[in-house]
């Protein structure tokens, strides 16, 4: 018997009982398409968040203060920055290229009966160039708007619609009150869309001359944060490590002493979030591969079924001189044909519903061809290994034995 035959000889036994073929496919069906419509979740998320950390500027280096825990509660800052430190990297660093200080507070923003509760940000001009952020409609403030502590604001795209506005071009010009105080608009800021994870939306902030909300509104001489521009993504290790040198001793710490402040970077955010989901992902697929191992298990079952049906038809072959290898062959093509039409049912059926998800609920659905193509080759290799003991079984029925079964 060539090869050939065998192939037929199977396909035609698995076109006898296409009902039960069809249903031995389904766990098979189910766990391919699991494992296609899991991994493509996991692969978009983690795209979308290294595009949305790119788009918040990957060069980016933040330093705060340092909270104590006492009592495993956080108390309020006791350690502080101010201008102080501005000017002591300004004066020393070689190595930034834009320094940016920052106050910021979530207060209450009124318009016309309006209000809603927002981060304002007390930032200098160049916010658009260390935040990488762009004016759609408007101006940004300029450095004499500052000096001047003149009661101006740029405002997200968030702000925008919460305060009722219908458009940017409505809200320039117009007067929100901050804290009871009057701004004028005069800027809207282009829209980032919502950060990874949802943990922070870049929209949802007042920007105000540094100047201003320093003296006026937030009434404090300290910092929340100060940004600064590394030169380049090679250059973020030579960077932080100029950063602490400068700040330690700005802070006059002795040798030894813990630092008072912290250095992050854009980049620790991407690696932590991009390797939670990767983690997430990747045990999403483990448990739809589950369905795989249950479909295996079935196919299995039905084979050694189907072994035991055709007891008498084994020995007839085998009295017309069929070898244990080409039996063994014939009913593993049957188990991996299985397999094989399911896999490619369930890629479809798991391209079609990523695709689905991605377009009916927004989901960040990505399809990556390599994981179709492993989630297929899997998908014959349960064939292969469930189907051996089955066709091992059946290529060494005894002849004799097996033309007497009844």
């Amino acid at each position: 018997m060539i090869i050939g035959e065998i192939v037929a000889v199977a396909l035609r036994a698995l076109a006898a009982n296409t009902l039960r073929s069809l249903l031995t496919m389904l766990g098979i069906v189910i766990g391919v398409a699991a494992v296609i419509a899991m991994l493509a979740l996991g692969t978009g998320a983690r795209r979308a968040i290294q595009a949305r950390i790119a788009s918040l500027g990957t060069t980016r280096l933040t330093v705060n203060p340092t909270r104590v825990v006492r009592g495993g509660v956080e108390t309020s800052d006791i350690h502080r920055i101010t201008m102080q430190d501005v000017e002591f990297l300004k004066e020393r660093s070689r190595l930034i290229t834009a320094i940016q200080p920052q106050q910021d507070r979530d207060l209450q923003v009124e318009y016309h009966g309006t209000n809603t509760y927002v981060q304002i940000t007390g930032a200098t001009p160049n916010f658009l160039q260390v935040q990488n952020y762009g004016i759609a409609v408007g101006r940004m403030f300029t450095d004499d708007d500052g000096h001047g502590r003149r009661r101006v604001a740029v405002i997200g795209a968030t702000v925008l619609h919460d305060l009722g506005f219908d458009n940017a071009n409505d809200a320039v010009g117009k007067e929100i009150r901050i804290r009871g105080v009057g701004f004028t608009v005069i800027g809207v800021l282009a829209s980032k869309g919502e950060a990874a994870g949802g943990f922070f939306d870049p929209d949802d902030q007042v920007l105000i001359p540094f100047n201003t909300g320093r003296f006026i509104v937030f009434d404090t001489p300290y910092l929340n944060d100060i940004h600064v521009l590394a030169p380049s993504e090679a250059a973020i290790p030579r960077t932080m490590e100029e950063l602490q040198r400068i700040m330690r001793r700005a802070h006059r710490l002795p040798a030894g002493a813990e630092d008072d402040f912290r250095i992050r970077s854009q980049m620790d955010f991407l690696s932590a979030l991009s390797d939670t989901t990767k983690i997430f992902s990747l045990l999403l697929a483990a448990i739809a591969s589950v369905s795989l191992l249950v479909g295996g298990v079935g196919i299995m079952n039905i084979m050694l079924v189907s072994v035991t049906e055709r007891t008498r038809e084994i020995g007839i072959r085998k009295a017309l001189g069929a070898t244990q290898r080409q039996i063994l062959l014939q009913f593993l093509i049957e188990a991996v044909t299985l397999c094989a039409l399911g896999g490619l049912i369930g890629v479809g059926v798991g391209v079609g519903g990523a695709t689905a998800l991605k377009s009916l609920m927004s989901w960040n659905e990505q399809v990556v061809p390599a994981t179709v193509l492993i989630a297929f080759l899997f998908a014959a290799l349960v064939g292969i290994i469930f189907g051996v003991w089955p066709a091992r079984r059946a290529s060494r029925l005894d002849p004799i034995i097996a033309l007497r079964y009844e």
